[in-house]
């Protein structure tokens, strides 16, 4: 359970705030009372999250890349932060496949850059580089991914995941070992969902913008097993991991925050589901073009987060979709979407402070 005195006036230096999970990780901030400092590219699409709920009014919002190390020095001693919370990243697999050098430079060396500003700065108490869940070698049997099994990745987003990893582990133990020095750790989950996300190429967002143009959502894997989540329930994991890491060193390294086995489903499951909550002639059909691989399966075992943090969901698979399609239904009702994504934190903030 966050605690909003450890959050009241501290001040957060958080890479990628424009993204889509960046952009909810700076609403949840500012609702605990913290001071956030966003460095990130512009957002990419007029009605994104960042956009339509004005978030830029809340926040010292710097545009930069983190592939410019210079730029990025001299912001994080600007901001002087407490924390650091690295979110910016190229994060899907088939752009990687297009990009493979922009995916390396920006989820690598952007996290070497992210890790090198910080290492000077005595101001800084605790480092989290968020990552993904397909850090880890797939072998495609099903098995859910611990935190100590193998990384790697065969795509190029994937593979940089996993290096990215490397590098936080390289770090921690080569320049943030001494006493007193910053805290590092890492947080790996994936296929978050909710509103205010217009990626391309992710199954939530495809389908909310199919929906709302009135076409056919096109599905490549229908029977592909992915663990789905809404985005506030692994934010809400790291923030409590930063927490207990300010705290207690033996928090530090690699932590998975996926949802109960319940939501782990095939796409295909997912699609009905955003269906029968949208109506209004939803509908889907099967994509049989080319298209580059896929694991069929992945699973993470929470585990240690769940024993060790006490970190749960909050949010099932029905909670997190209905949130998201009423988001959308929103946007499509010219509703205020500043006022609406705020009341969606207080819902799932208030649920966890009461639970």
């Amino acid at each position: 359970m966050t605690d909003p005195a450890f959050w009241r006036g501290k001040k957060v230096f958080l890479t990628g705030h424009t993204g889509f999970k960046g952009a909810w990780a700076s609403l949840l901030l500012r609702h605990l009372g913290a001071s956030v400092y966003g460095y990130a590219l512009p957002p990419t699409h007029q009605s994104a999250l960042f956009v339509t709920a004005r978030i830029a009014d809340d926040i010292k919002h710097r545009v930069a890349d983190i592939r410019d190390l210079a730029a990025l020095r001299a912001a994080m001693a600007e901001a002087e932060p407490d924390i650091v919370i690295h979110m910016a990243a190229q994060a899907l697999v088939r752009p990687s496949y297009e990009e493979p050098v922009e995916t390396f430079a920006t989820n690598v060396m952007g996290t070497v850059h992210v890790l090198e500003a910080a290492r000077p700065l005595a101001c800084v108490q605790v480092i989290l580089n968020v990552t993904s869940d397909k850090c880890y070698e797939n072998n495609g049997t099903g098995t859910a991914f611990r935190e100590g099994d193998r990384l790697g990745g065969d795509d190029p987003y994937s593979n940089s995941k996993a290096c990215a990893e490397l590098v936080t582990h390289s770090y921690r133990h080569s320049f943030f070992n001494q006493k007193g020095a910053a805290r590092v750790a890492s947080a790996r989950a994936g296929n978050v969902f909710g509103g205010g996300d217009f990626a391309r190429d992710r199954l939530v967002p495809d389908a909310m913008q199919a929906f709302l143009a009135g076409e056919a959502l096109r599905i490549r894997n229908p029977n592909s097993v992915r663990p789905w989540q809404h985005a506030l329930d692994p934010v809400l994991g790291y923030l409590e991991l930063v927490e207990r890491l300010a705290g207690d060193e033996r928090f530090s390294g690699g932590w998975n925050f996926g949802p109960d086995a319940a939501s782990e489903v095939p796409v295909g499951t997912v699609v009905d589901r955003l269906i029968a909550l949208w109506g209004d002639g939803a509908r889907w059909t099967a994509d049989a073009g080319p298209h580059p691989h896929e694991a069929a399966y992945l699973r993470l075992d929470c585990g240690k987060a769940r024993n060790e943090l006490g970190w749960t969901p909050r949010l099932d698979l029905a909670q997190g979709l209905r949130l998201t399609v009423d988001w959308y239904k929103a946007l499509r009702d010219g509703r205020d979407l500043r006022k609406f994504s705020l009341d969606q934190v207080d819902q799932v903030v208030g649920a966890t402070q009461a639970a």
